[in-house]
């Protein structure tokens, strides 16, 4: 009897530890990875980088040595309207009045979607249609 609860209870336990949960590791979220036109309206900084910095600062944060060659940037490299923009420091170039949003993608997402080369990921500032 006593073996036959035991069993039960570790069934349950089993199948509770293999259930899913809908819970993604933090910070994978597509919300997380994205500064929406209300949040950096809300923000009320002069600069992309500034809202940045308020909102995701671990967007800025250094990637460490990405190659054996130490050729790839270990900093995220700027994008403007799908086109190279510059290194981080020209976030500040870019007014938050403009920006519509902002994103991070991290290595694998930037070298899938801009091509190789980009260890560091790649910051991605949309600006507002004129």
């Amino acid at each position: 009897m006593r073996l036959a609860r035991m069993t039960q209870i570790a069934v349950v336990l089993l199948v509770a530890g293999c259930a899913g949960t809908n819970r993604e590791r933090p910070g994978a979220s597509p919300e997380r990875d994205i500064i929406s036109s209300d949040e950096i309206e809300a923000a009320n900084q002069p600069t992309a980088y500034d809202v940045i910095k308020k909102l995701r600062a671990n967007f800025l944060s250094y990637r460490g040595r990405t190659s054996l060659s130490g050729t790839s940037p270990a900093e995220p490299v700027v994008f403007l309207d799908e086109q190279v923009y510059g290194p981080l420091a020209s976030l500040r170039t870019i007014s938050a009045s403009h920006v519509e949003t902002i994103r991070m993608y991290r290595t694998w997402e930037a070298q899938t979607k801009f091509g190789p080369g980009l260890m560091g990921g790649v910051i991605a500032v949309y600006t507002r249609s004129q």
